[in-house]
């Protein structure tokens, strides 16, 4: 079966979510998305779980897939790639300032961004941990990409069914939260240079609630956006790839260099000190996981590309 119609009709829904004014709208919509996400991770981690008891034994290996299976150079791409994933996982930085620019305060935003991201770090990586030990050690070297949408699980079905949801409600919202601060920046850029652009707005009745104010321009341009997005997710349909891909070009730049470097500034810690040489040190490291994770992630869409056919995805 295709999976063209279903990437269409996400991308539908987005065009009309995209139409969500910005930011501080969707909050309600993050919070829907979060849940969604630990829905769908327990669901898989329980049924990993299950399935290791139903195995009686923990499949696969310390170091991963066995040479014979893959080659070595694809077990190293693998690798790599698998960098990329999870540098993807913690790419959040980015839309950080966004967040706690929505926070109420007393007490400072600062302060409570603090202990969210401390919080949010550590539950995001123990269920990252677990669900991929699980998944592992259930399946070994036969593990799908995904345990849920790569059908690695089929019963119950019921379970998978809401799990399958979940994961699309999370996507519906995780695509919003990412996106939002790239519409606002180029509307704001555009109404800097011209005003006229994006001074057409009409107001739109919606029974039961308050009038829709419907700009001309974040219709038309959101509207494309999500269509050539949609195109090029059908086009390049290598899902774990394009995420590593993305996860490796923001992680150093957006993650880890900028943030370290405004923290120096900020902090004014001295050149060739022991906290800058630890955190250059980071720094580079960082850097030289996010060259091997691209790399990775290219050689990988490359070897997908030889059995590849344009808007051929089938499951």
């Amino acid at each position: 079966m295709s999976a063209n119609p279903y990437m269409i009709g996400f991308g539908i829904v987005q065009i009309f979510f995209s139409q969500i004014p910005d930011f501080h709208e969707i909050w309600w919509l993050s919070i829907v998305a979060a849940i969604m996400s630990y829905t769908y991770s327990t669901i898989g981690l329980g049924l990993g779980i299950a399935k290791v008891a139903e195995n009686r034994t923990i499949k696969g290996t310390l170091t991963g897939v066995s040479i014979g299976d893959v080659t070595r150079t694809q077990k190293v791409w693998g690798i790599f790639q698998g960098l990329g994933n999870i540098a993807f996982a913690y790419s959040f930085s980015m839309i950080l300032i966004e967040i706690q620019d929505t926070v109420k305060s007393p007490p400072s935003e600062v302060k409570t961004i603090k202990k969210a991201t401390k919080i949010s770090i550590l539950v995001t990586t123990l269920f990252y941990l677990l669900c991929g030990c699980s998944g592992y050690a259930a399946f070994g070297d036969t593990v799908p990409g995904n345990l849920l949408t790569g059908f690695g699980f089929y019963n119950p079905f019921w379970l998978i069914d809401i799990g399958n949801a979940a994961i699309v409600i999370h996507l519906v919202g995780g695509y919003q939260v990412f996106v939002q601060p790239l519409f606002a920046f180029v509307e704001k850029e555009v109404s800097k240079k011209w005003p006229k652009v994006d001074s057409k707005t009409f107001k739109i009745s919606i029974p039961g609630l308050s009038p829709f104010n419907l700009n001309l321009f974040r219709l038309v341009w959101r509207t494309v956006f999500v269509i050539i997005t949609t195109v090029i997710s059908m086009l390049i349909p290598f899902f774990n790839d394009v995420l590593g891909l993305i996860g490796a070009l923001g992680f150093w730049p957006l993650t880890v260099y900028f943030p370290v470097e405004m923290y120096i500034i900020q902090m004014k810690i001295p050149k060739w000190s022991k906290k800058w040489v630890y955190l250059q040190m980071l720094s580079v490291f960082c850097f030289i996981v996010s060259a091997l994770a691209t790399v990775g992630s290219v050689a990988g869409i490359i070897l997908d590309l030889k059995n590849y056919k344009p808007f051929g995805l089938d499951y």
